[in-house]
């Protein structure tokens, strides 16, 4: 009974652990992302109405900071808050994408 038990738990764990989003999820994100982002803060996210977002820009922008700029926009500007299109698990790797080195290229 308690390897069962044991069983049980690594299994419940391990999809707790998992990725939720499909990789054609991923792919809208990264598309929305270029597309849709891009149109303020540039094609390649270097920066343009709205400022740069490419990881070397976003180094000492902590991710909770970041999450909530998505999640709620900020006022007085242009940024709109994506918290009515986008669950918390998009926003947090919306973030990731963005602070990893490599990976934001149109």
């Amino acid at each position: 009974m308690p390897s069962r038990l044991l069983l049980m738990l690594c299994v419940a764990a391990s999809g707790a652990l998992a990725d939720p989003l499909s990789g054609e999820r991923r792919k809208e994100l990264r598309n929305l992302v270029h597309q849709d982002c891009g149109s303020c803060h540039g094609m390649r996210l270097n920066g343009g109405l709205g400022p740069a977002l490419t990881p070397e820009a976003l180094r000492e922008k902590n991710r909770e900071f970041l999450a909530i700029t998505i999640r709620e926009g900020r006022p007085g500007t242009p940024m709109p808050p994506w918290k009515t299109l986008l669950g918390e698990a998009e926003i947090e790797w919306i973030v990731d994408y963005l602070k990893t080195p490599g990976v934001v290229t149109p």
